[in-house]
């Protein structure tokens, strides 16, 4: 039996019940030793000890020597000590062959292993670190405990001298000027030549046949801009090694929005078909209530509300302005039927999963800084203001705007709540994410240079509910369901700001207007201080059994210190759809439910492997319910139960089976928006071939 095919052949057994009826969970367990015996070991590169170790690897330009120097001899040496007599193991035979096929550094010839899992975490610690003792060790425990995982930028390119950027998810701006496009598409240049996605704001653009200096029927769209866009990504592809990812986001009443949606058409003419750029749009109430109403939904030239109001059309809230736009007389507009308008949108979910939803003024409402909301990011879990860029005649910087990074990492759910402390597991998290946002300057894209500078924004995210409550015997979607997600988060909220402040106090430096956010104002804390802090089920009050919950009194008192102090960060959490990170840390994918018990994935020469759920077993079986048959409103009733503690944004997905029509997506839509869900994400149609697979998810976030 050949090598590959002896763990392979394992592995597939979790796809097979035993004689009596059980789950082969163990056959996964055996798989991993045997690809590790067979594949890893072999090729394994070994040392005499960890100095000698990372002199060879500083020396040819494995690792960054100013990263490791940084620390003593002495405590590198116990810090790699501690990392390998920890004990870490992985659980599942996907996670271990992710972290060594996509993860751990392999000598350039490919054909040796330099590091191990510990090894990783390690490098991971000490660039995070930054030379701080005392905080390598913390990150490296929490990680090594498979409590907090950073994203995969920041996982796999830590210490390394050959390396990415630590972050790989961006959002830009685009104003309504050749010198903002070209700067535009220049940014998403550079971004995806260093392994980014990228995000780019399209409803400021003029409309087809708009004035260009004042001459009639000028203009060509934004089709043409996002064509650009889209060949961008595609020759800016990380040296063949996958293709660039971009999305584009416009407003549902910008003129062009049905030109827009019409390029994921499938028999859309290829002049125009857009076929890998991902697409989203912004909703606000007002559309929903057009066509609630039955009523024509008008659409207004941002040519002409820039020069009636003075601000980009992505600035004014349209719900608030939305009749005084149809009257004004000097905005031009174009009518469409909104019930049909919303059709088009489900029949184009149905055919490709696009486009995102962004609602806007629930995100405006929710949002806690002065300024305005008006896109997210391929994920759509990153929800921050921007600030536009203004230029020269020759094209350079006249005013420089403020665009947006994700600097992301994710809780393990079960792991955390396994956790002594609950409150420095996320102190720690918030620390190793800051240290992300600290250490990133992409001086090639200056806007998302100085947006990072000023905010210091930061995105720590969940993964493993539905994992975490089948361990608790608790189904998804359920009261006592919706009840830990409440608690859970709510602790989250506490912590991490919490986190922001003492890091604010210890620096004596805030995150940019912080005095102009309702944090400084103290409004933040009146939805804490006015509500019921304790769980509402029984079986919830036993599960947080051990750990303290924060009270009245210890929100009253961060209010004060906040008010006083502070907060570092102006954004704190973010919820991606986790991909990768999940597999190694044996995690179900962010807090969405699992499409199946065992998944199958296709991975390249490998063919077909097998996943379990983790936390299952054949106790736990029955509180796996498949995603597909579960319904909208159980996964839309759980994101709307954390939403008001993440102050940014959850990549929700929707599934459905094949019976599902567009008058479900529909219904699943305005599901949502009563709900108060910020976002919706991609929509997952399971097709009767297609049973039991994972659909690849966000490139950006993921990989």
């Amino acid at each position: 039996m050949g090598e590959r095919k002896r763990y392979h052949s394992l592995n597939a057994q979790l796809n097979l019940y035993s004689a009596d009826g059980k789950l082969q969970l163990e056959k996964d367990q055996e798989a991993i030793a045997a690809y590790l015996e067979d594949e890893i070991n072999p090729k394994f590169k070994h040392f005499a000890d960890p100095l000698e170790r990372l002199d060879w690897l500083i020396e040819n330009n494995y690792y960054e020597e100013k990263v490791i120097r940084a620390y003593s001899e002495e405590f590198l040496r116990e810090l790699y000590d501690f990392a390998h007599g920890y004990g870490h193991k992985f659980e599942s035979f996907v996670g271990a062959m992710k972290f060594y096929t996509s993860y751990a550094l392999k000598t350039f010839d490919g054909k040796e292993y330099l590091e191990s899992f510990p090894d990783r975490v390690v490098a991971t610690a000490l660039a995070l670190g930054e030379g701080k003792p005392e905080w390598a060790r913390r990150y490296t425990e929490e990680m090594l405990a498979g409590r907090f995982q950073p994203a995969t930028p920041t996982f796999l390119n830590g210490s390394k001298a050959q390396r990415g950027e630590f972050v790989s998810c961006f959002l830009q701006r685009v104003e309504d000027n050749l010198e903002s496009i070209a700067q535009a598409a220049s940014n998403a240049l550079q971004l995806s030549k260093r392994g980014g996605g990228v995000a780019t704001l399209l409803t400021n653009l003029r409309e087809l046949g708009a004035p260009i200096k004042h001459i009639e029927n000028q203009a060509s769209g934004v089709v043409p801009v996002m064509k650009i866009f889209e060949d961008i990504f595609s020759y800016a592809n990380q040296l063949g090694a996958r293709q660039g990812a971009g999305a584009v986001y416009m407003s549902a009443h910008h003129p062009d929005i049905l030109r827009f949606l019409d390029t994921k058409r499938e028999n859309a003419d290829e002049k125009i078909r857009i076929k890998t750029l991902s697409l989203g749009v912004v909703i606000p109430d007002i559309t929903f209530e057009l066509a609630r109403d039955n009523k024509p939904m008008e659409l207004f030239s941002p040519y002409d509300i820039l020069r009636e109001y003075g601000k980009p059309m992505s600035d004014i809230s349209i719900t608030e302005h939305y009749e005084e736009l149809v009257a004004n007389p000097k905005i031009r507009k174009t009518t469409i039927n909104a019930r049909a308008f919303f059709k088009t949108i489900a029949e184009l979910q149905f055919e490709s999963g696009y486009p995102y939803i962004l609602f806007e003024d629930t995100v405006n409402r929710a949002h806690q800084l002065d300024g305005y909301i008006n896109m997210s990011n391929l994920c759509s879990e990153i929800l921050q203001r921007n600030t536009p860029s203004t230029f020269n005649e020759d094209g350079s910087y006249d005013e420089l705007g403020e665009d947006i990074s994700c600097n992301l990492g994710s809780l393990n759910i079960a792991k955390a709540m396994a956790a002594a402390d609950l409150g420095n597991t996320v102190e720690t998290a918030v620390r190793a994410l800051t240290a992300v946002s600290d250490s990133s300057n992409i001086n090639a894209a200056p806007s998302v240079a100085n947006g990072n500078a000023q905010s210091h924004a930061i995105g720590l995210g969940q993964m493993n509910l539905h994992g975490f409550l089948a361990s608790q015997h608790i189904y998804y979607g359920s009261e006592e369901g919706l009840d830990f997600t409440d608690i859970y988060f709510m602790t989250m909220a506490y912590h991490s700001v919490r986190a922001s402040c003492a890091i604010a106090k210890e620096r004596g430096e805030t995150f940019s207007e912080f005095e102009k956010s309702r944090y400084a104002s103290g409004e933040y804390f009146d939805y804490y201080l006015n509500r019921s802090l304790e769980p509402k089920t029984a079986k919830v009050r036993e599960v947080f059994a051990g750990h303290e919950l924060p009270t009245r009194e210890d929100w009253e008192e961060l209010k004060k210190d906040v008010m006083e102090y502070g907060m570092y960060n102006a954004y704190l959490q973010a919820v991606p759809p986790t991909g990768s990170i999940s597999y190694i840390n044996h995690s179900t994918s962010s807090i969405h439910p699992v499409a199946s018990q065992i998944e199958i994935r296709k991975e390249g020469k490998l063919g077909r492997v097998y996943y379990a759920a983790p936390h299952l077993d054949d106790e736990s079986a029955p509180y796996f319910q498949d995603a597909y048959e579960l319904g909208f409103e159980k996964i839309i009733d759980t994101y709307a139960a954390a939403t008001p503690h993440v102050d940014q944004g959850l990549s929700l997905t929707l599934f459905y089976t094949d019976k599902a029509n567009t008058r479900d997506l529909n219904r699943a839509q305005i599901y949502a928006w009563r709900k108060g869900i910020k976002t919706l994400y991609y929509v997952r149609i399971r097709q009767p071939a297609l049973m039991g697979t994972e659909v690849e998810g966000c490139v950006s976030c993921e990989l």
